[in-house]
C-alpha cells in the first residue's frame, strides 16, 4: 500500500473511531483498522489491561479469542507481562523464537498463526491501557514498514480509546449520581430523614456490607427496601 492510500484509510478509520461513544465500539474499529491497514495482518485483536486479568474486548476473528484464552490458561503470552511489556513486540516465527514457548506452541497448533506483532496502547502519563495484537499465517510476515505503520495506527487507537473510556466513565459517574439521589429521596420520604441523614444511611450500609454505594442505591430504587 502506498503512503497516500495508507493515509486515506487511516483518516477514514480515525473518523469512524471518533464517532463512537462506547469503548467496545472503539475496540471493534481498532481491530478492523489493523487488518485493513497492515498488509500481512490476517487477524487482529485489542485487549484492555485490567488488574489481575487482560480481557480481550474486540477481535477480527474467533481465533484471537482462542489465543487470548490460552494466555490465561497457561499464564504466559504477549499480554501477560503487563507493564513490563515492551512498546512493540515482534516475533518472526512463533515456532522458533517466541519468549512464551507453551503459549506459542498451542497458538500455532490451534490457529495456524506464525507471526506476531504487538503494540502497547497508551494514554496521558504513559499509563498503558491495552494492547493491539496482530497475527499473520506466514512466518516473518511483518517487516520494518509494517512496524512503523503499526505504530502510527496504535497512536491513533490510543487517542480514540482514551477518549471513549473517559466518556464511558463520565456517563457511569452521572448515572451513579442520579441513582444515589433517587435512593436518598426514597429514604428521606419513607423514614422522615433529612437528605444528609438518608445519604449517611446509604454510606453506612455500603461500609457494613462491603458493597459499592452505587449497588446499595440501586437496590433501594429497584426494590424500595434496604439491603438485608
Amino acid at each position: 500500500m502506498d503512503r497516500h492510500e495508507f493515509g486515506r484509510r487511516l483518516a477514514e478509520a480515525a473518523r469512524a473511531m471518533s464517532g463512537t461513544r462506547h469503548p467496545a465500539d472503539t475496540l471493534e474499529h481498532i481491530a478492523a483498522m489493523a487488518v485493513d491497514l497492515i498488509g500481512p495482518c490476517a487477524v487482529a485483536g485489542v485487549c484492555v489491561l485490567r488488574p489481575g486479568r487482560n480481557d480481550t474486548c474486540a477481535h477480527s476473528h474467533a481465533s484471537v479469542q482462542v489465543m487470548d484464552d490460552l494466555q490465561h490458561d497457561l499464564a504466559e503470552g504477549p499480554a501477560m507481562d503487563g507493564a513490563a511489556t515492551a512498546d512493540v513486540v515482534s516475533i518472526g516465527d512463533l515456532t522458533q523464537d517466541a519468549p512464551w514457548p507453551r503459549w506459542a506452541e498451542e497458538a500455532v497448533a490451534r490457529t495456524g498463526v506464525r507471526s506476531y506483532l504487538g503494540f502497547r496502547l497508551f494514554v496521558e502519563d504513559d499509563d498503558s491501557i491495552g494492547m493491539l495484537n496482530l497475527y499473520a499465517y506466514e512466518p516473518n510476515a511483518f517487516d520494518h514498514e509494517d512496524r512503523l505503520d503499526g505504530l502510527v495506527a496504535a497512536a491513533h487507537a490510543s487517542v480514540a480509546l482514551s477518549t471513549t473510556v473517559r466518556h464511558d466513565q463520565l456517563h457511569t459517574a452521572l448515572t451513579s449520581r442520579q441513582l444515589i439521589g433517587e435512593a436518598t429521596g426514597i429514604l428521606r420520604e419513607r423514614f422522615s430523614l433529612t437528605s444528609d441523614q438518608a445519604f449517611a444511611v446509604l454510606k453506612r450500609l455500603s461500609s457494613q456490607q462491603n458493597i459499592k454505594l452505587f449497588a446499595v442505591a440501586q437496590h433501594v430504587v429497584e426494590t424500595g427496601t434496604l439491603p438485608s
